[in-house]
């Protein structure tokens, strides 16, 4: 018990929280103070396509992070320290880890790198002559924006420095003018509730894409990095041109998020049609004898052609027969010998093999490591999945932008920067935290068959069934394009 007493004494997880706090500290104040910077001394005219662009570099940045993380994905946890001739499993196993911590170091480097030119920027820039001409709201934020009596009746000018007293003075009431306005009080909430599902869908979409279309991790986060985050990212920056090229005001730019949702909305539902049928796991989706049917017991996984084996119900370390059927081990599939090494071993007369093959009997039941490709079925309809998820995004981030700029029009201009600040430690805080969790928790639910760590304790997931993930996922990208996140 050498190792698990190592394994349970190790808190590697407290650096790695304590990276992302720091992190977190450092990007959070780019993004409020950046937009509302932009808004003070862009055109009124030009501020949308400008913070579109900005959205939209934004938005850009994880499509090299998932690249970069099918990078490390290929690349063996413990490269470095341990001989890979003897590893035995493939990217393409469920119990692959890849170099995660790498994707840290590199991202670390550029971070700080990138962080050098914000030194350069000015303090402030000449305010454009239309914002110096019309001070006063136009008419549309009016049905908005109420004159009612503001602890902060001195406009802080972009170019003056605020004095930290007074404004600490003025927060509370402020902060309590602020969250009195009816409108950015149901833009904050629904908000929340989309980036619970847009932090859902980004978690837990390449796990979707690997356990249901049979893709490897590294596959998988390819396929996100290349085709649904650009989609994203296109859709904002394009949301931004027709708010400028139709000059949409705030109800121009709220009935535009609204059709771009409610569409959205209606083509998510499609997603419930691109299932797949579970994989054939001998004694979790199917019995020994080739009858199809779940089973979540471990005694199910034995039968009359593994009974003299001793094999042990808690491993996992798939073969697959030459019948097409995955098998949880050589042993359970009832093997007696084996041929090769490393990951081209071949397991020899394989009784089980032998009494689920469909048809004419196998002639050597033989078995290979590792799972049985995916379906036929399956593989063709997973194009058709990409292409109405790029879509889909493309629609439902037009919206995007003409929705932040109805955040930033439907409030003081003095309330700007303090209301941006709220809106990210709001989405951040009551939607980056707990939407892994529950939606994690939730994913669980639909786990045929679980790991188990060295200590003996439960690990991760193996396989899933298919059916009931499948119904979760489009759930997440349901509530994504909800037409109520747009007003």
């Amino acid at each position: 018990m050498t190792g698990c007493e190592q394994e349970s004494s190790v808190s590697m997880w407290i650096y790695v929280f304590l990276g992302n706090v720091l992190r977190g500290i450092g990007e959070t104040p780019v993004h409020p103070l950046g937009i509302s910077y932009i808004d003070d001394y862009a055109r009124s005219e030009n501020a949308a396509l400008y913070i579109s662009c900005v959205q939209t570099i934004s938005i850009i940045g994880p499509v090299f992070g998932y690249l970069l993380g099918s990078l490390c994905a290929k690349i063996y946890v413990d490269i470095g320290y341990v001989n890979m001739e003897t590893i035995t499993i493939t990217p393409g196993d469920a119990r692959w880890v890849g170099a995660w911590w790498l994707g840290y170091l590199i991202a670390g480097a550029i971070t700080l790198m990138s962080a050098v030119p914000f030194w350069f920027l000015p303090k402030s820039l000449p305010i454009p002559v239309d914002k110096q001409l019309n001070a006063n709201f136009t008419p549309e934020q009016t049905r908005f924006i109420k004159d009612s009596p503001s602890a902060m009746e001195h406009k802080f000018r972009p170019e003056e420095p605020a004095n930290f007293h007074q404004m600490a003075k003025e927060f509370v009431p402020t902060l309590k003018s602020l969250l009195g306005s009816p409108v950015y009080i149901t833009y904050l909430c629904v908000t929340i509730i989309q980036f619970n599902s847009l932090i859902g869908m980004v978690t837990y979409k390449p796990k979707y894409i690997e356990q249901h279309y049979g893709k490897s991790a590294s596959k998988a986060n390819f396929l996100m990095g290349m085709v649904n985050i650009p989609a994203v990212a296109l859709g904002m920056f394009s949301g931004g041109v027709v708010m400028k090229k139709f000059k949409l005001g705030v109800m121009g730019a709220a009935k535009f998020a609204f059709g771009t949702s409610l569409l959205g909305y209606f083509l998510s539902l499609f997603f419930f049609a691109m299932g797949c049928d579970n994989a054939k796991v001998a004694g979790i989706t199917m019995s020994y004898t080739g009858v199809e049917g779940l089973s979540y017991q471990q005694p199910s996984l034995f039968s009359e052609c593994n009974s003299g084996c001793l094999c042990s119900g808690s491993d996992w370390d798939p073969v697959c027969g030459e019948n097409g059927i995955t098998y949880v081990s050589p042993c359970l599939a009832g093997c007696t010998s084996s041929t090769g090494a490393g990951k081209n071993t071949v397991f020899n007369q394989c009784r089980c093999v032998a009494v689920t093959g469909a048809g004419s009997q196998p002639s050597n039941l033989t078995a290979s490591l590792g799972h049985c490709p995916i379906r036929d079925s399956c593989d063709t309809m997973f194009p058709y999945f990409l292409f109405l998820s790029v879509i889909t995004s493309f629609i439902i981030s037009l919206g995007g932008t003409p929705g932040f700029m109805l955040l930033i029009r439907c409030i003081k201009p003095e309330f700007k920067s303090l209301a941006l600040g709220v809106h990210t430690l709001a989405t951040r805080t009551l939607a980056g935290i707990p939407a892994p969790i529950y939606f994690g928790a939730v994913i669980d639910t639909t786990c045929l068959k679980w790991g188990n760590t060295t200590c003996g304790r439960r690990g991760a997931c193996r396989i899933y069934n298919t059916t009931a993930y499948s119904h979760v996922n489009t759930r997440i990208l349901m509530s994504l394009s909800a037409p109520l996140g747009r007003f």
